[in-house]
């Protein structure tokens, strides 16, 4: 059984710092696009970056652009979501996808989802 797991969220002050993680089971990540995203209730979820799975290719979404560093350790089958600064606005579950997408921050591209990971950022 394919799966995903999120894992890494919490509360944090405005500033602060937190390192999102989605390991695989049931299939290896190392042939897989895989994004991260976000959704806050009564919205859509929303890309936030994206990785490729062999070139290094990175995207990001503006209002992350330079907080936000997305890497990928596929020995490991995990994909980690640095985010630094954090903004009240960047409260949301956050979701890893895994999939072969041609835009890459649409959610409709990904095959496979986590169960999302609360990120909180108050004072």
């Amino acid at each position: 059984q394919y799966q995903l797991v999120e894992s890494g969220g919490g509360l944090v002050q405005p500033g602060g710092s937190l390192r999102l993680a989605c390991t695989a089971s049931g299939f290896s990540l190392d042939v897989y696009g895989v994004g991260w995203f976000r959704q806050v209730p009564g919205k859509k979820r929303e890309g936030v970056a994206f990785t490729h799975p062999s070139d290094g290719t990175t995207k990001y979404a503006n209002a992350v652009r330079g907080r936000f560093t997305i890497s990928r350790d596929n020995g490991e089958d995990t994909v980690y979501l640095q985010m630094n600064d954090l903004k009240v606005e960047d409260t949301a579950v956050y979701y890893c996808g895994a999939g072969h997408p041609s835009l890459v921050l649409l959610p409709a591209e990904y095959d496979y989802w986590g169960q999302g990971t609360q990120v909180t950022v108050s004072s």
